[in-house]
């Protein structure tokens, strides 16, 4: 099999995350100076520039901001999920980030059918091979 582009390499940093993720769980980190979370991880704060951040178990829950559906994708493996549904979430904690949303709902917003998918959809996160996606609340 020859290189993945959808498998992180974690360095000593972004460890603590990936192993969490493995887990099940989805890490963010929090500002210990302004109190604000946020995400992807950074041995910073990107809002007032403090060191003082730490990881927090996030809630799993977000919003649909944004999605698209990918019909082509040279790059392995995304070539053999052809049509996906990338996508922007709001997480509960604030943060926003970049995902995929997968389930029932994906599957038919990837065929061309009118689903539910619509910016404001409540999510839940999901797991796929150790990487963080969202699928519609239950």
């Amino acid at each position: 099999m020859g290189h993945r582009f959808d498998v992180p390499e974690a360095d000593a940093f972004t460890r603590a995350y990936w192993d969490a993720a493995a887990e099940g769980r989805l890490l963010i980190r929090r500002c210990g100076a302004c109190a604000r979370a946020h995400h992807y991880p950074r041995e910073f704060c990107p809002y007032c520039w403090s060191e003082d951040v730490t990881w927090q178990d996030a809630s799993g829950r977000a919003t649909l901001y944004t999605w698209s559906v990918v019909h082509r994708n040279d790059l392995p493996p995304f070539g053999g999920r052809t049509p996906y549904v990338a996508a922007v979430v709001d997480l509960a904690e604030g943060p926003r980030m970049s995902t995929e949303i997968v389930g029932e709902a994906a599957g038919e917003a990837s065929t061309g059918l009118r689903v539910g998918l619509r910016a404001g959809l409540e999510l839940a996160v999901a797991f796929r091979d150790g990487v963080p996606v969202f699928r519609p609340a239950p």
